[in-house]
């Protein structure tokens, strides 16, 4: 077995004129979760859907549990547990009946009841799909997905509609699969799930990478400086980013006491993650600003849309 579950080197989709995914590259290690955070339409789920076989790249490179998805066969995506962001799957059977016909499909599949206790639905077992709410049919997909005992799991949005609680108890699950070696590529909007559940990440936007590395890391060094913030005795506020918050509130204190709305901020993945893609916005407005033909007032984003579709029309 190799070290690595995922390779990615130079990976670029285009539709027409417009590229969707933009010379990535990245590798995920055995048995580690990984994050892919973005925007929606920043490349992710394009990306997501080469890695999973189900969409072909335009050129680089790409190794799956060491296959190219494009070549992978039925032994190769039994390997897989994928997790969508919506399943579509039939409503006339109960869910156990689903799960118990989707664990047949593989070699060594979790326990039916382990599978259904883990995602929460004990009391909804006996229940046709098409009878659960939306947040349950959430959690039968997660279940779908486990319940082949996968090398390597996808989960794209994994927890939307969970309740609170639902998503501490997909977390405890997920952490029981790391821990039994599962490698994991997660997508979410949720930044403190990916703070959670995550080792490294990466910022996909516009479809480049923007920032990877570890969750703790992610950003580098300057992004994490932590800011001091208060408010000074005329009623104006003050901020003062420092590596060493502690001497500066010691300061304030030695000067005038304790300062009103003292606060201060360590800069958490979110705020990093919504740093990153603001400065990958603004760099990209001044790119296509300087762009924009002034005889047509049309930009490439604009006069791209019809190649777009017609591309997109003629894969599919």
């Amino acid at each position: 077995m190799t070290e690595n579950v995922i390779e990615v080197r130079d990976l670029r989709k285009t539709y027409g004129s417009f590229t969707a995914v933009d010379s990535i590259s990245f590798e995920i290690r055995r048995g580690e979760t990984f994050a892919l955070l973005g925007p929606n339409g920043a490349g992710k789920s394009t990306t997501i859907e080469i890695l999973e076989g189900y969409r072909h790249r335009t050129s680089g490179d790409v190794r799956v549990l060491g296959i190219d998805p494009q070549h992978g066969g039925l032994d190769w995506r039994a390997r897989l547990g994928i997790v969508l962001q919506s399943s579509g799957e039939a409503g006339n059977v109960t869910v156990r009946e689903l799960l118990t016909e989707f664990a047949g499909y593989y070699p060594c599949p979790r326990d039916i009841d382990e599978v259904i206790a883990s995602v929460g639905l004990e009391e909804k077992q006996r229940i046709r799909v098409g009878k659960l709410s939306g947040g349950q049919q959430r959690r039968l997909d997660v279940a779908l997905g486990i319940v082949g005992r996968p090398e390597l799991l996808f989960l794209d949005e994994p927890t939307t509609g969970f309740d609170p609680e639902a998503r501490r108890r997909f977390w405890e699950l997920i952490n029981t699969l790391k821990a039994e070696g599962t490698s994991i590529l997660l997508t979410t909007h949720y930044l403190d799930e990916a703070a959670q559940l995550g080792d490294r990440a990466a910022v996909i936007a516009g479809g480049q990478i923007a920032a990877i590395g570890r969750i703790d890391e992610i950003g580098g060094p300057d992004a994490r400086i932590p800011l001091v913030r208060w408010t000074h005795s005329d009623g104006t506020a003050h901020e003062q980013r420092t590596d060493e918050p502690g001497a500066v509130v010691a300061d304030l204190y030695r000067h005038g006491g304790e300062p009103r709305g003292l606060e201060v901020v360590r800069p958490s993945l979110e705020d990093i993650y919504l740093g990153l893609i603001r400065e990958r916005s603004e760099a990209d407005a001044v790119h296509d600003s300087s762009r924009t033909d002034p005889a047509t007032s049309a930009t490439p984003e604009n006069t791209r849309s019809a190649d777009t579709v017609t591309a997109i029309s003629e894969e599919l």
